[in-house]
């Protein structure tokens, strides 16, 4: 029996405003997010982070035009809690994982801050088109207190694209987990969806939206049983409205046998043999879900 308060989740809504220039998604994660979260039982504080992470990576990621093209959020630290952090999306489907340092996080407050977290840390979003074969990436700080913050400074600084973007996490008594983005934006120049050629340097238009888009909250964003269609109604109930997009967004992780067995292949017999253990048996783990996969050495065509 489905649970009514998990009535809309796991999909992003895109949208667009053309009178302001503008366009957005929300997206509100559930049982997609508990799955991934599942694997790891991570404490608190990285969980929570991870969740903030795969909310982006939705977000921003269901923004690509190429649906065979994959986004990718990684953080760089030489000093931090988080050794590493990676995120990815790619046709509707999200993974990711973190590494930290277990006693550094345990001398950290129990609701530490995103410098506590990463130090003098960096995000890298990278975008890989497979059509066309292009990839873009950026690099940008890890100011501010939250991941969205740094995200939202990816396209302010890398891209000089107006951008607004919003994430909230509910961690439920019954021990699952919500959350919820929003990502707004002003059309760039000619931009499809733009109704005019040229926008004033101060973008009066952007403004207002944005304004309105700081007024969503976290518990709007994290309720499950407000529809994603209603939510972007109550925001821009002033504006015409054009929804165009819905993606159903699931947990995505691409280590199958088939994939291990072909990637092991491509190693000579000696270089299969040395990774082997006493068993015979090469073990390859992987990070996003977790999982150990046994592959005996006479299994390697």
């Amino acid at each position: 029996m489905t649970d009514p308060r998990r009535s809309d989740t796991d999909r992003t809504l895109a949208f667009a405003i053309p009178q302001r220039s503008a366009r957005g998604r929300v997206v509100r994660l559930g049982p997609t997010l508990d799955t991934v979260l599942a694997a790891h039982a991570y404490p608190p504080a990285i969980e929570s982070l991870l969740a903030e992470a795969l909310t982006l990576a939705a977000l921003i990621g269901s923004t690509l035009k190429d649906a065979s093209g994959q986004l990718t959020m990684q953080t760089r630290t030489d000093s931090g809690v988080v050794q590493l952090l990676v995120c990815d999306y790619r046709g509707g489907e999200v993974r990711g994982y973190v590494q930290y340092d277990a006693d550094k996080l345990a001398e950290a407050p129990e609701r530490p801050t995103l410098f506590a977290l990463f130090g003098a840390g960096y995000l890298a979003i990278t975008f890989d088109l497979e059509t066309s074969g292009e990839r873009y990436q950026g690099i940008v700080p890890l100011d501010g207190e939250t991941l969205a913050h740094a995200a939202q400074n990816y396209f302010v600084q890398s891209e000089q694209i107006p951008t607004l973007i919003r994430v909230g996490i509910d961690k439920r008594a019954d021990g699952t987990t919500v959350a919820g983005g929003l990502f707004l934006q002003h059309l760039p120049e000619g931009e499809d969806g733009r109704e005019r050629l040229h926008t004033r340097l101060d973008h009066p238009e952007w403004e207002h939206v944005a304004a309105l888009g700081t007024t969503m909250g976290a518990d709007e964003l994290t309720d499950p049983v407000l529809p994603l269609e209603t939510l972007v109604w109550r925001l821009f109930n002033e504006e015409e409205v054009r929804v165009h997009q819905v993606v159903p967004i699931a947990r995505g992780c691409r280590c199958t046998t088939e994939h291990i067995l072909s990637v092991i292949a491509k190693f000579p017999l000696e270089e299969r043999q040395a990774m082997a253990g006493d068993d015979g048996v090469i073990r390859v783990d992987c990070a996003f879900c977790a999982s150990v996969f046994p592959v005996p050495v006479e299994a390697v065509g």
